[in-house]
């Protein structure tokens, strides 16, 4: 009887966090956005590092166009990762039979925006500002802690890849110019592994 009692609990419970949660996110959703990051760093870095030798000493190449260029690049690739997030998460709620718009969406959305934003002006700021070098630490921190203050809205696995973002950030800026490479690592090798990670969870 006591062990019934405590199964009922346990279900009231998950039911309740899943009623507070939003839970769809899929893990190919990761890794899409984890590919589109890394073919946006190797545009990157070719843009940056323009006709070098790749084993050779290397000296980045910053003036006006290439600016723009990079920006380009950092909104199209911004872009088709949102775009696959998207339509990976929609077909996974789309399984799960539950909206994919609804009150926790627009928690999710909120809490996640405000750190990315910030986040986002502020490397803008330096950027124009000739700091080039702080940008992509920047972000990283700064998705970090969006990904932190996000996490109590959906899967407890973003918390834990929010940290290790913050931290890779944090490293970075003590690495400057290697920058691009702690980039590519945290929006691309990152997002690909935590999106294996998932996809094994669930089919387990």
């Amino acid at each position: 009887m006591k062990e019934k009692y405590i199964e009922d609990l346990k279900e009231i419970k998950d039911i309740m966090n899943r009623s507070s949660r939003f839970i769809s996110l899929s893990g190919l959703s990761g890794i899409s956005a984890g590919i589109c990051a890394l073919i946006g760093a190797y545009l990157a870095y070719n843009t940056v590092y323009q006709n070098q030798n790749y084993l050779g000493y290397r000296k980045a190449i910053i003036t006006g166009d290439s600016v723009s260029t990079l920006l380009l690049i950092a909104i199209g690739t911004m872009i088709v990762a949102i775009g696959s997030v998207i339509y990976f998460t929609t077909r996974e709620t789309k399984k799960r039979n539950q909206k994919i718009w609804d009150h926790q969406t627009k928690r999710l959305l909120i809490n996640l925006s405000i750190p990315l934003v910030t986040g986002g002006i502020l490397a803008l700021m330096f950027l124009y500002k000739g700091f080039i070098g702080v940008v992509a630490p920047l972000t990283l921190i700064f998705y970090g802690l969006a990904l932190v203050n996000a996490s109590k809205y959906t899967l407890d696995e973003i918390r834990s890849l929010g940290i290790i973002e913050i931290c890779l950030g944090l490293i970075a800026m003590q690495f400057i110019g290697y920058g691009l490479l702690f980039w590519a690592v945290g929006f691309g090798i990152l997002h690909i592994i935590y999106g294996v990670f998932m996809q094994l969870k669930n089919k387990s």
